[in-house]
C-alpha cells in the first residue's frame, strides 16, 4: 500500500494528514487560521450499517458507520478559487510536485482563479492532497470509503436503493455517456439524506482510496499493477453486478495522491456534534 503522509503546507503552517485523525477539535483551529469560514452546506447522516462491496466472502456483516455530517454538493470551482486565493502554495504556478502533477488546475486561465468560467461547476484536476488541504481549511477531512458508499448508496426515498435493478441502470448509464469537457453546475436532485451529485456528474476522491483494492496475501503485494483492473480488483469484491461502484473503485486505486483528471473532484465531511 503506498504511504500518503507527506507533510502538506497549509496556510503558513506544515501539517501532516494526520493532524485531524482522533482530534476533530482541530477544526475550529483550522478554520480561523484559513480565513475560509464560508457557509458550506453540510448535512448529517445518521449512524448505520452497510454491507459494502469491498466485503470478502468470509465478511458478510454489514459495517457499521457513525454518525457524519457530509457536505451536500461537491466542491465548487469558485469555492477552490476562493481557497487557493487565502493559501497561494496551492495555486498551479506554486505548489510543490510533491503534491500535484503537472496537470493540476491546468483548465484554469488563471492560477489564482482569476476570470474562472463555470464556478457553480465541480472543481476537477485537483490532487488529493490538495482536496486534503481544501478540507482541512473548513475543518473537515475527505470521506473515507465506507462513508462515501454509505451516503451514495441512497436514493430519494431509501437508505439503500442498491437492490433496485432500475436504480442501478441509471447510475450505470452516466459511466455510458461521453465525457463532457463543460461539466454542468451542482445541485442535482437530493437523496435522502439531502446528499446531492454522488452519481453522474464527477468521480470523487475518498481519504482511503489508495487501500481499496490491498490484497490480504502479502504474497502478491509486489505485483504493483494487479489489482489496478476491474477484473482482477472484482474477484474479492461482494455485489459483483454493481458494475458502477466496481469502476470507481478500479479508478481510484489506480490514482498516486498526486494525480488530477478532467472527471475527478471531492466534497468534504465533519464529525456530528455529540
Amino acid at each position: 500500500m503506498r504511504n500518503h503522509s507527506a507533510t502538506v503546507p497549509h496556510g503558513g503552517f506544515r501539517w501532516t494528514r494526520w493532524v485531524w485523525r482522533g482530534a476533530a477539535a482541530w477544526g475550529v483551529v483550522f478554520l480561523a487560521l484559513s480565513g475560509l469560514a464560508h457557509a458550506a452546506d453540510y448535512t448529517a447522516l445518521p449512524p448505520g450499517a452497510i454491507q459494502s462491496v469491498l466485503a470478502g466472502d468470509a465478511d458478510r456483516n454489514p459495517t457499521p458507520v457513525a454518525a457524519f455530517a457530509m457536505r451536500t454538493t461537491p466542491v465548487t470551482r469558485a469555492e477552490f478559487a476562493a481557497f487557493v486565493q487565502a493559501h497561494p502554495q496551492w495555486q498551479s504556478s506554486q505548489v510543490a510536485r510533491v503534491f500535484a502533477d503537472r496537470t493540476y488546475l491546468q483548465d484554469w486561465p488563471d492560477p489564482s482563479g482569476a476570470g474562472l468560467s463555470l464556478a457553480e461547476s465541480p472543481v476537477t484536476h485537483v490532487s488529493w492532497f490538495a482536496a486534503q488541504a481544501f478540507c482541512e481549511a473548513e475543518g473537515a477531512r475527505l470521506p473515507t470509503w465506507l462513508e462515501w458508499e454509505y451516503a451514495a448508496a441512497a436514493d430519494a426515498t431509501r437508505a439503500d436503493a442498491r437492490s433496485d435493478p432500475q436504480w442501478l441502470a441509471k447510475i450505470l448509464g452516466w459511466y455510458a455517456r461521453p465525457a463532457s469537457t463543460a461539466l454542468p453546475a451542482v445541485g442535482g436532485a437530493a437523496n435522502v439524506y439531502g446528499v446531492r451529485d454522488l452519481h453522474g456528474l464527477v468521480w470523487e476522491w475518498v481519504d482511503d482510496f489508495n487501500a481499496l483494492l490491498v490484497n490480504p496475501d502479502s504474497r502478491s503485494q509486489e505485483d504493483a499493477d494487479k489489482l489496478k483492473f476491474c477484473g482482477a480488483g472484482a474477484i474479492n469484491l461482494k455485489d459483483r453486478e454493481n458494475y458502477a461502484v466496481l469502476m470507481r473503485i478500479a479508478l481510484l486505486s489506480s490514482l498516486d495522491a498526486t494525480d488530477s483528471t478532467s472527471s475527478l473532484g471531492f466534497r468534504c465531511v465533519r464529525p456530528t456534534a455529540p
